[in-house]
């Protein structure tokens, strides 16, 4: 059994919409609620932007952070070496260290001084000191002193430094400081570090063997 047929006419768009007031009923026009289809894209994307913008505030302190320079000593070389036996057994020495000093930093480096002290056994023989001095923007510059070492007279330093030049290698001890700032245009970071190296010296070819480096603070 057929259904009758709907006489009532279908409902248009605006039917689905109540009707606002106007003032002027020939001026008004009713839109339909659009939401925008980019919508739920634009809410995910800010948690994305919120990401890249902190690893790239991290990338940038990390850059601009300043850091100690890099000391390293790529020459130590024993001359002059004078064994006296009157009045007593002592030692006289000449050492020529050459310092690589590398500056990590997007920043210029100008240091005051570079003081650079030298151990044996633990016990300092002496010190150079280097006055003013200029390392470029992630760059190198090298500094040589010259120490002389007199009267290394204490009888067991005595032995044990003649049984190392027999042998041809010495172990010495170096702690460099260094003391400046760092700059870049009309800022400028104050700097001083200090570094203990454990040096290894072939006194037959006047070589490094082993060096191991460690910051102190």
């Amino acid at each position: 059994m057929a259904l009758p047929k709907s006489t009532e006419p279908p409902l248009s768009p605006t039917h689905c919409y109540a009707q606002i007031p106007c003032q002027h009923e020939e001026g008004c026009v009713v839109l339909p609620f659009y939401r925008h289809p980019t919508t739920p894209f634009c809410r995910r994307r800010w948690p994305m932007i919120t990401i890249a913008f902190l690893l790239l505030l991290s990338a940038l302190v990390y850059v601009f952070w300043p850091s100690d320079p890099m000391v390293k000593v790529v020459r130590l070389r024993l001359d002059k070496i004078h064994i006296h036996t009157l009045p007593i057994i002592n030692i006289d020495l000449s050492l020529y260290v050459t310092l690589r000093v590398r500056n990590v930093d997007v920043y210029s480096m100008d240091f005051r001084s570079l003081d650079v002290a030298v151990k044996y056994k633990g016990k300092r023989l002496g010190h150079a000191r280097s006055d003013h001095g200029h390392v470029r923007a992630l760059g190198s510059s090298y500094v040589d002193a010259e120490i002389d070492l007199r009267g290394i007279s204490v009888l067991s330093d005595v032995v044990s430094l003649l049984e190392d030049l027999a042998r041809g290698t010495v172990p010495f001890d170096t702690v460099t400081e260094v003391s400046g700032k760092l700059g870049l245009l009309f800022f400028g970071f104050p700097l001083k570090a200090k570094l203990s190296c454990e040096v290894l010296v072939n006194t037959l070819n006047q070589t490094i063997v082993r060096q191991t480096c460690y910051p102190e603070r």
